[in-house]
């Protein structure tokens, strides 16, 4: 049984570790406010340029000089901007961490933001945006999000070619003053640590730092309903989403397990009904997107022209049918895939720590897998099909990607 510590310094950042008493790595995980709900409307897609820049030099060392010196260290690193948070991962020998943060606290609080570095990371942001027209699966996640949540939250980091090529050095400066403070930020730890010395390497680097970020609110309604981006191909990409519950809903366990019936493998219904019976596709699935203030069940399916519109018609109704009840070999094989994936998440510090970090942003506090796996246990079928029964699908925003349109209207109906 693990333990998580924790930790506020006065200034709002909030601290918190996961010790693994096996484990000779330590994996840190670091969660920063704003991000791609936060930019500039006329902005989009600064928070990749200011992810990337981050990695070009820090505090008195240049690009080459502070990689160097992190790789010396053993230090396997990465940052990324997602739609609430910007992230910083390290993974270390446990070790090494003493000599590590100052090196990564750099890359917070005093990255160069060079004017040489800004024109390279534009353009791999501006190839990144080119490369989607070879990636029609995340095209059609991009676009779904884009219509089923609300502005900005449905955003994608990737921007667009007009305003990335509009972002100055200024703007990338400014941007990263306004959201890379203390408060709201989150800074967690699992592997191999000793938590006194932890706490006083992280007020040491971070105690002095200041300020505070006004969350992103929404400023336009979702557009939702069904579009297809036409794309002269011999492959159809569906991508379908409906609203579910967020994860403060205490019965967002019980959607988890639904969705691991419908996904769960290669013995899930949608791969079963939808791929080995039909050969309708040759890729499927579902996930459920679960945030503090709503939560989504998003799904998927790749397959030919002449398939599509069967694979439409059969992916939403396997998804509808799952209302009408659960059979007991299904929901135990819901089960076991939902534990192992607890196990083996438990054997990656740095899964543990995204994990934490994850549960402080959209809890306010962290779960340890114990409590994940009690949650898991306390499952029984009768409870799982009265709250399928209770919450079937409703509307549901739909994108194609291909050369035609869909008929749509049976499968937004209910």
């Amino acid at each position: 049984m693990s333990e998580i510590f924790q930790h506020q310094l006065p200034n709002g950042l909030v601290l918190l570790g996961e010790r693994h008493a096996s484990a000779q790595s330590l994996s840190m995980t670091m969660l920063l406010p704003g991000a791609v709900a936060g930019e500039p409307q006329d902005k989009q897609g600064i928070s990749t340029i200011l992810t990337d820049m981050l990695c070009r030099g820090a505090g008195d060392l240049d690009a080459k000089a502070h990689s160097d010196a992190l790789d010396q260290l053993g230090v396997h690193r990465s940052t990324s901007a997602g739609v609430h948070r910007f992230r910083l991962g390290a993974t270390m020998i446990g070790t090494k961490f003493a000599d590590a943060m100052p090196l990564l606290a750099d890359m917070i609080r005093k990255p160069l933001l060079s004017a040489s570095a800004l024109e390279p990371s534009r353009d791999l942001a501006l190839q990144a945006l080119d490369a989607l027209e070879d990636e029609p699966q995340e095209k059609v996640f991009i676009e779904l999000r884009k219509r089923h949540y609300p502005d900005p939250f449905g955003r994608s980091s990737m921007g667009t070619r007009q305003s990335l090529q509009s972002i100055t050095l200024e703007d990338v400066k400014n941007y990263w003053q306004q959201s890379f403070v203390p408060d709201g930020t989150i800074l967690a730890f699992a592997g191999c640590f000793d938590w006194s010395q932890l706490v006083d390497i992280a007020q040491a680097q971070f105690g002095q730092w200041e300020g505070t970020f006004e969350q992103p609110t929404q400023i336009a309604d979702p557009v939702r309903g069904y579009i297809n981006q036409h794309a002269d191909t011999s492959q159809v990409h569906i991508g379908l989403a409906y609203d579910s519950l967020p994860e403060t809903d205490e019965r967002s366990i019980l959607q988890r397990a639904a969705v691991a019936v419908l996904s769960g493998g290669m013995s899930g219904r949608l791969f079963t009904e939808v791929r080995e019976k039909r050969g309708l596709c040759y890729s499927v699935f579902a996930a459920y997107s679960g945030q503090r203030d709503r939560g989504s069940v998003l799904s998927y399916a790749g397959t030919t022209v002449p398939r599509a519109q069967e694979t439409l018609d059969v992916l939403t109704h396997e998804l509808k049918h799952i209302s009408n009840g659960i059979d007991q070999d299904e929901f135990e094989r819901a089960i076991v895939g939902m534990k192992s994936k607890l196990v083996m998440q438990g054997e990656s510090t740095g899964a543990r720590a995204s994990s934490i970090a994850a549960d402080q942003f959209i809890l306010g506090k962290p779960r340890s897998l114990d409590e994940l796996a009690s949650k898991v246990d306390a499952i029984e079928i009768d409870e799982l099909n009265t709250f399928v029964k209770d919450n079937p699908p409703q509307e549901m925003t739909i994108v194609t990607v291909g050369p035609d349109e869909l008929k749509v209207e049976s499968s937004l109906s209910q």
